[in-house]
């Protein structure tokens, strides 16, 4: 397949190349689908997951923490008591304050 390009203007040639950029990358992603699926049939039809045969589990979104503590300080600062102490936690326990009085 051949193509005379020498009488198309840079815009032309421009928008050429970035069309067909774009069509690579759908070829490619259309045969990587077409890949998985022909693996997820063949697994199938061996009793297992692709999942199971490949050591991937799909995990489930944990939803955001609610909040536990405050800073007394500034009840704009807040921990739900999950991950390492943020410093305002830390110092309030050092002066005496137990996370009783800082729960929200």
């Amino acid at each position: 397949m051949k193509f005379d390009l020498s009488d198309l203007s840079l815009k032309e040639l421009k928008d050429l190349h970035l069309r067909v950029a774009k069509e690579i990358d759908g070829f490619k992603d259309r045969k990587k689908r077409e890949a998985l699926m022909a693996l997820e049939e063949k697994a199938r039809e061996l009793g297992f997951t692709f999942s199971e045969l490949t050591g991937t589990v799909k995990t489930r979104k944990r939803s955001p923490a609610v909040a536990k503590f405050a800073n007394p300080a500034n009840s704009s600062e807040t921990w739900s008591g999950r991950g390492r102490k943020p410093l305002w936690f830390v110092a309030a326990l050092k002066s005496g304050k137990s996370p009783d009085d800082m729960a929200i």
